[in-house]
């Protein structure tokens, strides 16, 4: 993947996958087997911006966890960053998400008597970065998310909010390729929800590749695509750029409908029967 000279996102010309997943399946055994993935197939492109959506138990954070590096697959391929996750040992996984995934949380999930500076720079004291150079690049980003007076505040002399943005910063700290963020609205009010959301926008204009789950349907409805989960299906995927706002819901033998938005993007293929949209973030099955 061509890459940045000072980070880890993927040059504006280059256009490929940011993350892929090929028939994956997560099984827990848990007295009879819980299939939590089942069949799971899906293309992100770089530099794309995708919701995820589906009730509990749906298989959203199982999801998030394999592409985030934290898990790994009982069946099935997923490659993030060019990267086969399920081939990799641990500190190579650790290695892969440190620099390619950023994560945002719901609960924020700071360490509480660490600053916001302190906390924004800790993801580079685990890539070797001098300290120098790690405050340097924190207050640059709590300048960005607009929290550059709140530099040497503890999470506890922060709101909700601020804390959120310091979490953002975190997970921008090292410029890395994705952005994962569960539920980061869930504990917001609606003012603050909203900037939170002007901020993902941003960060996706910049090249970030960016996913989130959410349970709200306006805050998917940010994204370019929402993908639907339903009992670890991918039940359809929402083309929410296509001028009529189609939907294309998989359909057995690899057929979809909503094939204009797909064909706009010049990534529909033919694989053994079945179709992917890769660039948009498409699924088969």
């Amino acid at each position: 993947m061509a890459t940045s000279g000072t980070g880890n996102k993927p040059d504006t010309d280059d256009t490929g996958t940011a993350v892929s997943l090929e028939n994956v399946r997560k099984t827990y055994q848990l007295g009879e087997p819980v299939h939590a993935l089942d069949g799971v197939s899906l293309d992100i492109s770089q530099g794309s911006y995708t919701a995820i959506m589906g009730p509990s138990g749906s298989g959203k954070s199982t999801l998030m966890n394999l592409v985030g590096c934290l898990d790994t697959p009982t069946e099935g391929t997923v490659v993030v960053d060019g990267a086969d996750v399920a081939t990799l040992d641990d500190r190579e996984r650790t290695t892969l998400r440190g620099t390619t995934v950023g994560f945002v949380f719901q609960t924020f999930n700071l360490m509480p008597r660490l600053t916001a500076l302190e906390n924004v720079a800790l993801p580079q004291l685990f890539q070797n970065v001098g300290r120098g150079e790690r405050r340097e690049r924190a207050r640059e980003l709590l300048e960005r998310v607009g929290l550059a007076d709140r530099a040497d505040h503890l999470p506890n002399e922060l709101s909700g909010g601020q804390r959120q943005r310091v979490a953002l910063a975190r997970a921008l700290v090292n410029d890395p390729a994705l952005v994962l963020a569960d539920e980061p609205t869930g504990n917001l009010d609606t003012d603050t929800e909203d900037d939170i959301l002007e901020l993902f926008a941003e960060f996706h204009g910049s090249g970030t590749t960016m996913i989130v789950v959410t349970h709200e349907r306006h805050v998917a409805e940010r994204a370019e695509r929402i993908v639907h989960l339903l009992d670890g299906k991918l039940e359809r995927i929402e083309e929410l750029g296509s001028a009529n706002g189609a939907e294309r819901d998989d359909v057995d033998g690899g057929e979809r409908e909503g094939g204009n938005s797909a064909e706009r993007d010049g990534t529909v293929g033919a694989d053994d029967g079945s179709s992917s949209a890769n660039a948009s973030g498409g699924a088969s099955h």
